[in-house]
């Protein structure tokens, strides 16, 4: 890795942070990296006087272990890969290189190709269930971690990842090395001596107690070097080896400790009595057999030496890369915390800019005055009210220096200079978060104009499928940069803060951002993102901001009535569920819902798991509809009343003073370029069930203005589909104002469209959307709940009808790979490096992505370009009607009296002519008292 540089002040050293020390010294892993970086051979017996430990990972059996202690469906990408074998693979690899020390570590795998054992027995390991298909794909995917983090993986055509470990042990024991080898695997217990000790998962892989010599024999009453001797007599149903019938692990190790192992007992088979003796004696074959194939390799010419694993930073850039696309940002933030001590040692300190203080209106004028239209990067530092947080001061820096500004204790005239430099449209500015800033600055009556670049919308704009743009991440990626963090006064600072000087830190951010605005500049030019910068993100940050200080009215009444009411429906349907089945139990356990489900009431199995069988959302309305059994009616109305109760009580918690609910849009959430809302999600408040409408219900009107207006477009995503294929079919179909999915449906099925029946119109509409998201036959059948066959004929019948359709979902994917990035209507880009990629899973996410982004991409500029126009047209107009909320494709308007007609009218214009396609934007208006009410 390059030099990087660390961001301190002269009174603000960064703290130190946790160091990997290896055992029985003061030497550091680093020490280890420099012999293998020399490439000389790593002496028997350490001259330093510690002693070098190696770490061995049986990768298949930890990533199964992982696969099973972690749900797959709560481990997903957004393009749909499990990741959830690979993220607890890596957490357990982190844990142990944090708590085990290791100075060297290297993973085993498995291929699969047929061994030297399975060409001897046939049915070696014959009878293990089928991989579930959520697991496909993930070893790859734990391999390319591996690889980023530059830890070697070893396997060998042959052999089995079983004799790598053996080997590897019988290697660093005989340089005298400690080895600490990790697998489920029984078959390792036989490599344990005083320098190999084999940690052996108990629970998952968080719970991985060691196994050394006093433990084995203490549960199997053998030593370690006659455990496969045991194995041999009593089999092993993982590996399909049979045992001697009616000879049990006791047994087997009386005759081992009476004899002095395998080859004493062959001596001496005509000397052991009894039924266990002649049935011993009818199996010698096959105990012999076993004794062959348990037996661990330990000779084997790896691939890798072992200098090669010793244990260095990981590829930082690599790690970004990938996690990125994994989704794994807690995981990559306590990778790098792990590794943090040695790549601070590669830093060069950079000192933050001397600042100066302004308090008076001349210093104010003379410094602003000498910025020369320099940018300024802004920093606010706050402190915690009983309402919220104020704005203290201000930091300012910019090519010609650096300032800060106590805001407390300026008089009228130095109040008013800032005023009109914050509010100037001239003065150009830099932020980190500008909305954020913009909201605690009209809080104090204090407008912010002219702001030039938020980094973390350029940031986002450069790489929009990034986790994080907090400031220190992206100074420490960018720029190789590392800000120095330490604990916050009143918990708002987070850099390098001096309690004294508040000014330090916030200069030290502000100078950051300044040098993260340098160097975006280029790569927005060069991807094209500048425009989108300047002309859409930057100026809907300011309409956000306005529409989150505005917040939307709540009826708390209607909020209380609505949480008595599904209150009620809870318990009335967790009584009536307790009746059916004659007793009370936890409706949320599902060991509780197995035992009732599947014992009690003997109903279908549905899909296996670890702890059972699945008793989810998808398993039990799947249920419902072969049983129709009362109790899972009954649970299932207690589970839906549970979950809007849920959501009702957030809503109540949010309601502010003011008798609104304010929520925060994100701009830099979703890679595809669509708002988020947070705290709370009033984007996700559930409309497809009468309960669940209800809740929109309490959105209501606020007092002096009139009603709500909504408006949305009408299937854009598929107009934007038909605009970008061309597909004449679907053109016309909108240019004439035809029920979409019952047009499609009648030229997929041959029938008029008035005989196009509902269930043929939601399986067209299912695909229809699917088609945008990369959806495959296999999940079409999924949704539909229909065979695969009949899901792939649907979708051959489909593109045989709308040919265009189905040339540009090829050619996009294609031209991506060819360009490294997909783009927008408006020249969104979203960059797709693993489209090329070698590695199967990552290279099929990112096709998914590449399908998806033009579309969903494009409807989500199309909204925000409509959101500028509505909110310039109401200020052109003087009006007083306001925006106050986004949901992806709708917007929600507060009207004000006698200005109804004129809303709706600009309304209608902006969304329609947000954006010019083949086929007209289509937008429905309502209006009501309510946000339920205002729907169409």
């Amino acid at each position: 890795m390059g030099t990087r540089l660390a961001l301190v002040s002269e009174t603000n050293k960064p703290d130190s942070v946790a160091t990997i020390d290896p055992p029985g010294g003061t030497s550091t892993v680093a020490d280890t990296a420099a012999d293998a970086a020399a490439g000389g051979e790593v002496p028997a017996a350490a001259p330093d006087g510690w002693t070098r430990r190696l770490l061995v990972i049986d990768g298949h059996s930890m990533a199964f272990r992982a696969f099973y202690a972690l749900p797959a469906d709560k481990f997903a990408t957004d393009t749909g890969q499990h990741t959830n074998a690979v993220y607890g693979f890596t957490s357990m690899l982190l844990a142990m290189i944090r708590d085990q020390k290791p100075t060297h570590v290297v993973v085993a795998f498995d291929l699969d190709t047929p061994t030297f054992r399975s060409e001897e027995y046939s049915e070696y390991k014959a009878g293990r269930n089928k991989t579930p298909e959520e697991f496909h794909g993930q070893v790859d995917l734990i391999i390319k971690v591996m690889e980023a983090m530059r830890i070697p993986t070893i396997s060998m055509d042959g052999y089995e990842a079983d004799d790598i470990i053996a080997t590897l042990s019988s290697q660093g024991e005989a340089a005298g090395w400690d080895v600490l080898v990790v697998t489920g695997d029984r078959d390792a217990f036989q490599l344990i001596t005083d320098k190999v000790t084999v940690l052996y998962p108990k629970k998952g892989v968080s719970d991985i107690p060691p196994m050394d010599a006093a433990a084995v024999e203490a549960k199997y009453f053998v030593g370690p070097k006659h455990y496969s001797d045991l194995a041999a007599l009593v089999g092993e149903t993982a590996d399909n080896l049979p045992g001697v019938p009616g000879v049990g692990p006791k047994t087997a190790a009386k005759w081992i400790n009476q004899y002095g192992g395998l080859e004493g007992i062959l001596e001496h088979l005509d000397a052991i009595g009894g039924k266990a003796g002649e049935s011993l004696r009818a199996n010698v074959d096959q105990v012999k057999r076993n004794r062959r194939l348990n037996h661990l390799l330990r000779d084997l010419d790896l691939p890798v030496n072992m200098e090669a694993m010793s244990l260095r930073p990981p590829d930082r850039d690599a790690v970004e890369e990938l996690f990125d696309a994994l989704q794994f940002n807690t995981l990559r933030k306590r990778l790098f915390d792990l590794f943090a001590e040695e790549e601070q040692a590669e830093e060069v300190e950079v000192h933050a800019p001397a600042h100066v203080q302004l308090s008076t209106a001349a210093e104010l004028e003379d410094w602003l005055d000498g910025t020369n239209q320099f940018s300024v990067a802004v920093q606010l530092v706050t402190e915690s009210t009983g309402a919220g947080e104020d704005v203290v001061g201000l930091a300012l820096v910019s090519a010609t220096g650096a300032a800060y500004v106590a805001l407390e204790g300026l008089d009228a005239e130095a109040e008013k200079v800032l005023a009109g430099w914050l509010a100037d449209l001239d003065a150009p500015k830099v932020l980190h978060d500008a909305k954020a800033a913009y909201k605690l600055l009209a809080q104090r009556g204090l407008t912010l104009l002219g702001v030039v670049d938020d980094t973390a919308i350029s940031a986002y704009l450069i790489q929009p499928d990034r986790r994080s743009y907090e400031l220190a991440d992206l100074a420490q990626y960018h720029l190789k940069l590392s800000v120095a963090a330490a604990p916050a006064a009143g918990g708002q600072l987070e850099l390098g803060l001096d309690e004294e000087d508040p000014a330090g830190p916030a200069v030290m951010k502000a100078f950051a951002a300044l040098q993260l605005s340098e160097h975006f500049a280029g790569q927005l030019v060069g991807r094209g993102a500048n425009r989108l910068l300047g002309g859409l993100e930057l100026p809907l940050s300011q309409v956000l901001a306005r529409m989150e200080l505005t917040g939307i009215a709540v009826d708390t009444a209607k909020l209380d009535t609505l949480l008595d009411d599904f209150g009620a429906t809870i318990n009335a349907a967790s009584s009536e569920a307790f009746r059916i089945i004659g007793k009370e139990i936890n409706l949320g356990s599902p060991k509780q819902l197995q035992t009732v489900l599947f014992d009690e009431l003997g109903l279908p199995k549905t899909k296996k798991i670890k702890t059972g069988y699945s008793t989810d959302a998808d398993a039990l309305t799947d249920l419902v509809a072969r049983t129709g059994h009362p109790f899972l009616l009954q649970l299932l109305a207690y589970r839906d009343a549970s979950k809007l109760r849920q959501t009702v009580e957030g809503l109540r918690k949010a309601v502010a003073e003011d008798g609104r609910i304010h929520t925060t849009y994100a701009q830099t959430v979703a890679a595809t370029g669509r708002l988020s809302s947070l705290n709370p999600n009033l984007q996700n408040i559930p409309v497809r069930s009468d309960e669940g409408r209800r809740i929109r219900e309490v959105f209501v009107v606020g007092r002096g203005y009139e009603t709500l207006l909504t408006a949305d477009y009408s299937q854009i995503e598929m107009r934007i589909m038909a605009h970008l294929s061309g597909d004449q079919a679907l053109i016309q179909a909108f240019r004439e104002g035809e029920d979409l999915h019952r047009f499609v449906g009648s030229r997929i099925f041959n029938v008029a469209p008035a005989e196009v029946t509902g269930e043929m119109r939601s399986k067209v509409k299912a695909m229809s959307y699917g088609l945008v998201y990369g959806l495959s036959s296999f999940g079409l059948s999924k949704q539909l709940n229909i065979p695969v066959d009949e899901a792939r004929t649907l979708m051959k019948d489909y593109f045989s009808r709308f040919g265009a359709v189905r040339d540009y979902l090829r050619s996009v994917v294609d031209q991506a790979r060819q360009d490294g990035f997909t783009s927008t209507i408006e020249g969104r880009r979203r960059y797709l490096p693993d489209l090329n990629s070698d590695n199967r899973q990552l290279r099929e996410m990112a096709e998914r992505a590449a399908l998806n982004a033009p579309i969903q991409g494009s409807a989500a500029d199309i909204i925000k370009k409509a959101m500028l126009g509505v909110d310039r047209a109401l200020s052109e107009q003087e009006l007083k009607s306001r925006m106050l909320l986004q949901v992806h494709d709708e917007l929600v308007l507060e009207v004000a009296p006698g200005e109804r007609e004129a809303v709706e009218r600009l309304v209608r214009e902006q969304m329609a002519g947000a954006a010019e396609l083949t086929v007209p934007l289509d937008v429905s208006v309502g209006v009501g008292d309510n946000w339920q009410a205002a729907g169409h």
